[in-house]
């Protein structure tokens, strides 16, 4: 019987499910996505160290999973609250007829079991589509050969997914429990007679936190302008909570501001329903100013990791070419001697398919601001080392490329770090001549040679001057490094030699032997790491970004659709006065159109200052080109935004239609 019941009110309060529904089904979908992706044959059957990569990415999925179904969960319980709200007169009415408040528990357990198993299934269904568009995307992330593709479904997502939304579910039946325990029959019979009463502070109290919120969101955006993403900076901090309480004011204070604004400009106010409109933006905005500047934040952090993430991974990618110019690089942090020493007591051997070149970098003593005798304030934090022409051109040769001649009034200058090839160029522009001891040298490139001199796994070349061997005749060796090349046999059996060594040094094993640190890295090691790192990132930002912006659209739909519901006084007035159905629906789409936008707006501004920081963090280590990000992630919000739009636009004018 409870079935039957339950089923006819979900028939025929199917419109009202509908923002529900969407959200249920969109969740699913999205949660067994991400959770299926060691589903994908060709991932699984990948014979390099990506491979831990992809377990690695699955732990991690599962981890941020959990964190993913609290908030899920709290956006369904947040929507199931809104539906018993809406039904209060209904449930009152079957407690007049004398049913009790266990069997009402019931038809609502009953109707929380259907419409969970429907969104369930529709949504394992969509997810199923989904993760195969996913599946590709990972593939192509990790360049497998799109041949190795197959259409897989995943049981243990599926259980996964069933298992976290089942609970998911059985809180909401124990929360709507314990919510009809509470109602008594006058309070639920009169429910659609109360309404929110509208408490308006003082004008200069709304103005006065208007323009707070705009100095703090200027100064906030100023400073991390200028200080990037810098922890250890002490206004970091500060900057980052003066923006987020700028967030808190702007809208606290947003909805006092355009009330006075369109009351002092009676051509505006007076003309159709604006009126109406204003009141009904002012009442909302007022009464839900920390969801707002809650939403608006993670609509922020959606559209900065969505837009950054995909070119920053693919433009960082691109940089791994520059930093690894061998297939192996073994650095001793000492002289020859020292390095010769170090590899004899860890019985180190170059292989059979190896060859080899070894060089030494020499200590600055000369610093840039003196080399190219400027007032530029980057260059002064840093200094230059220096390379003897035969080690470079040894290097050279080993890459197959044509060595360089050098005069002794001749030099070449490296850099591999972003932010110092800018003034470098700029300079070197200027002027081809450098000061090195108070003597003046030709640099032979009219640009800085881009590239690190070893395969590190980062860029370890700020400046380095490549110059005549005499002049480095006494001077100080403070890297002497062993630059290695592959034949193509044995390739992984090297790689495990070079990443053992690190292991045992970073463990501590050649403590006893008192040498000085060794570190080795292999070009393919730091492929796998770099691109495995990269992706689980840019993984869990996609995740996280598509549910915060899923739950963010879903909190705005339903508390329109809860103050359209609220407000059927308000509209059975309008009526009366003479408003015809055209007005009233226009007043229905203005509200909405401009309650779903205000924290939309914020957002992208927060986002253009949050991609100009990423942006410029990053330009020094490689170029960032966000043109494709921004277009995905503007595809994403489009359509998830324009589909909870429409829908709670739809919703909400039949809630009134049916009331008036």
């Amino acid at each position: 019987m409870y079935s039957k019941i339950a089923l006819s009110n979900i028939k025929k309060s199917y419109k009202d499910y509908t923002i529900y529904f969407l959200t249920l089904i969109l969740a699913v979908c999205i949660f067994y996505s991400f959770n299926s992706i060691d589903s994908q044959k060709a991932l699984i059957d990948m014979k390099s160290s990506n491979a831990k990569y992809i377990s690695k990415i699955t732990e991690l999925m599962s981890g941020v999973s959990i964190f993913v179904s609290i908030i899920l969960g709290s956006l369904i319980l947040y929507a199931n609250n809104f539906l018993i709200k809406k039904r209060k007169k209904e449930l009152g009415i079957y407690m007049t007829l004398g049913m009790g408040k266990r069997k009402i528990s019931r038809i609502l357990v009953a109707e929380t079991s259907i419409v969970g198993g429907i969104s369930l299934i529709a949504g394992l269904i969509l997810g199923m589509a989904a993760s195969q568009v996913l599946s590709a995307f990972t593939l192509k992330l990790f360049d497998v050969s799109m041949n190795e593709y197959r259409f897989t479904v995943s049981i243990s997502a599926i259980g996964k997914t069933i298992l976290y939304f089942g609970i998911m579910f059985l809180l909401v039946m124990i929360f709507n429990a314990f919510v009809i325990s509470k109602y008594k029959i006058i309070d639920l019979l009169a429910a659609d007679r109360k309404n929110e009463n509208m408490k308006f502070k003082s004008p200069v109290i709304y103005l006065s936190s208007f323009l707070l919120s705009a100095a703090s969101l200027v100064l906030a955006y100023g400073t991390i302008l200028k200080i990037g993403i810098d922890t250890r900076n002490p206004m970091f901090m500060p900057s980052l909570i003066l923006s987020i309480v700028g967030t808190v004011l702007f809208f606290f204070s947003l909805s006092g501001v355009i009330l006075y604004i369109v009351n002092n400009n009676k051509n505006v106010y007076l003309k159709g329903l604006n009126i109406f409109v204003v009141k009904q933006i002012n009442s909302k905005v007022n009464t839900n100013f920390l969801s707002m500047s809650l939403i608006c934040l993670m609509l922020f952090i959606t559209i900065l990791v969505l837009a950054t993430g995909i070119s920053l991974k693919k433009n960082y990618e691109v940089g791994l070419e520059k930093i690894t110019p061998f297939d192996a690089s073994l650095i001793v942090y000492g002289d020859d001697k020292n390095r010769e020493d170090a590899l004899n007591k860890i019985n180190f051997k170059i292989g059979k398919n190896e060859k080899y070149v070894t060089y030494n970098e020499y200590e600055s003593v000369v610093e840039l601001k003196d080399l190219f005798r400027t007032g530029d304030n980057i260059l002064k934090h840093y200094g230059a080392s220096f390379v003897k022409i035969s080690d470079y051109n040894k290097m050279l040769k080993l890459k197959g490329e044509k060595e360089i001649n050098l005069n002794k009034d001749e030099v070449l200058i490296l850099s591999n770090y972003n932010k110092l090839v800018k003034p470098i160029n700029e300079e070197l522009k200027n002027s081809s001549k450098v000061n090195i001891k108070g003597k003046e040298y030709i640099v032979k490139n009219n640009k800085a040679i881009e590239g690190n001199l070893d395969t590190f796994i980062g860029s370890d070349n700020y400046c380095t001057i490549v110059i005549n061997d005499e002049f480095l005749h006494g001077c100080k060796v403070f890297k002497s490094v062993v630059n290695i090349m592959y034949s193509d046999k044995n390739r992984e059996e090297n790689n495990k030699k070079y990443e053992e060594i690190t292991k045992n040094s970073i463990n501590g094993k050649y403590k006893s032997l008192n040498i000085p640190h060794i570190y080795a890295c292999s070009k393919d090691d730091i492929y796998s790491h770099e691109k495995g790192s990269t992706t689980s990132i840019l993984f869990v930002g996609i995740y996280l970004g598509i549910v915060f912006l899923i739950t963010s659209m879903a909190v705005l739909a339903l508390q329109q659709l809860s103050e359209a519901s609220d407000s059927i006084e308000r509209y059975k007035s309008l009526k009366r006065i003479g408003a015809n159905k055209k007005m009233i629906n226009k007043t229905i789409f203005l509200q909405t159109l401009i309650y779903f936008s205000l924290p939309v707006m914020l957002a992208l501004i927060h986002s253009v200052i949050g991609v100009a920081v990423v942006n410029k963090e990053i330009s020094n280590y490689s170029q960032i080109d966000i043109r494709f990000s921004a277009l995905i992630t503007a595809l994403i919000f489009a359509v998830v935004y324009a589909g909870y739009f429409y829908t709670t636009y739809t919703g909400y004018k039949n809630i009134v239609k049916n009331s008036i």
